[in-house]
């Protein structure tokens, strides 16, 4: 299984999330809230919303 990664404009910590590659597509969680739960999306929705947040 892929690690998570911490987002790269997180440069303070304070309020960032992680993400990894599942099988389906992404796995997103927050990175203070490690042990809470995460969100999972598959690989069409993780696309569509990379193009939508990439400047």
């Amino acid at each position: 299984m892929v690690e998570w990664q911490k987002s790269s404009y997180s440069a303070n910590g304070a309020n960032c999330v992680e993400a990894r590659a599942t099988e389906e597509g992404a796995a997103v969680r927050d990175t203070q809230n490690r042990n809470l739960c995460h969100l999972e999306v598959s690989a069409a929705e993780w696309k569509a919303f990379v193009a939508a947040v990439r400047p």
